[in-house]
């Protein structure tokens, strides 16, 4: 499983970014999805988890009620909708995916086995 972010720029605060995490590989076996924020020089945060199997999705306090994520289940891709950013929003955005054979609401970083490349998001 290869895993793709698209999306990120620059953007006023107050604005709005849509993030995309392009599965390359079926995401059926693949069922849980994270998008997570690094700072630099600092650890990955788990901003939003959607567990595919379960059709739930999780957020971190952070970003609740101001992130969606969603799946375009047509297309093997994971959305991270961003409303509201603030400066504070500024970071490298990753995805990242895992299976699971339970339920999926880790923000753990070595939980998740795929990772992308990141996009970066600046928000001034």
């Amino acid at each position: 499983v290869q895993l793709v972010e698209s999306g990120g720029g620059s953007v006023q605060a107050g604005g709005s970014l849509r993030l995309s995490c392009e599965v390359a590989g079926s995401l059926d076996g693949t069922n849980c999805i994270g998008w997570f924020r690094q700072y630099p020089g600092k650890d990955r945060e788990g901003l939003a988890v959607l567990w595919i199997s379960g059709a739930t999705t999780t957020y971190a306090d952070s970003v609740k009620g101001r992130f969606i994520i969603t799946r375009d289940k047509g297309k093997d891709l994971v959305y991270l909708q961003m409303n509201g950013l603030q400066p504070e929003d500024t970071g490298m955005y990753y995805c990242a995916a895992r299976a699971v054979h339970g339920t999926c609401t880790s923000f753990r970083a070595n939980f998740y086995a795929y990772w992308g490349q990141g996009t970066q998001v600046t928000v001034s």
